[in-house]
């Protein structure tokens, strides 16, 4: 699996502070090391989507809700529509976590279910459901809805919050959701041996900015 770590990797920016020259390194970073995706803000999915025109390896990806979750679900389905007629082919939206930590699960699936249906057909679903802010109940109550709600993936984390990806988080998830369902593991893994934990405990994508470096200690480790 290690020898194809980069067809794992999300290569993401979205600090708010990203310019347009940073979005295009990346995405001729991706290109050249051929990634599964670049992930940017809504706003950069078409540069990024010029710059990978030339090849269907590598997906653009974007973001909806981002970061709090806390718009409405028809915003997060215009977003989603948006993002898809600017060259979004996944997205990655953040549920509410105040009506799940409330316990309106149907308003939850809902919400998952808005952009699930925008995307349909067109582009991948990735729920975020921001793993630092949940007890083990409501992680494992999210990636239900969101199997529920037909997502293909469930991810960790934003990375803007309180704490980013945990293997413990990664295989409750996996063993919530099952085989079938991809999980995402995003935040804080900056490293081979970061991303190596998280795809032994179940993660089938991982978000990182730090790509690139993660695949030169790969290139740099004997034993792989």
């Amino acid at each position: 699996m290690t020898n194809e770590l980069n067809r794992m990797i999300d290569h993401t920016l979205l600090k708010a502070e990203a310019t347009e020259t940073q979005i295009v390194k990346l995405a001729e970073e991706a290109k050249e090391y051929k990634f599964a995706s670049v992930c940017v803000n809504p706003t950069w999915v078409k540069t990024a989507a010029e710059v990978l025109k030339d090849t269907e390896e590598v997906k653009v990806c974007t973001v909806i809700g981002f970061p709090l979750g806390a718009s409405t679900s028809e915003v997060k389905a215009f977003e989603t529509k948006n993002a898809i007629e600017n060259g979004a082919t996944e997205v990655d939206m953040v549920i509410n976590i105040g009506a799940l930590k409330d316990k309106q699960y149907d308003a939850v699936e809902k919400d998952i279910k808005a952009v699930v249906e925008a995307a349909k057909g067109k582009a991948l679903t990735k729920v975020i459901i921001e793993t630092c802010l949940l007890t083990d109940e409501e992680k494992t109550m999210a990636c239900k809805l969101s199997v529920n709600a037909g997502a293909d993936f469930v991810k960790t984390s934003t990375g803007f919050s309180t704490g980013g990806a945990t293997a413990e988080d990664v295989a409750l998830m996996r063993k919530t959701v099952g085989p079938d369902i991809g999980v995402k593991a995003s935040g804080g893994v900056r490293s081979l041996e970061d991303a190596q934990k998280m795809i032994e405990a179940g993660a089938t994508r991982i978000g990182a900015s730090s790509g690139v470096a993660i695949m030169n200690g790969l290139a740099s480790d004997s034993s792989y």
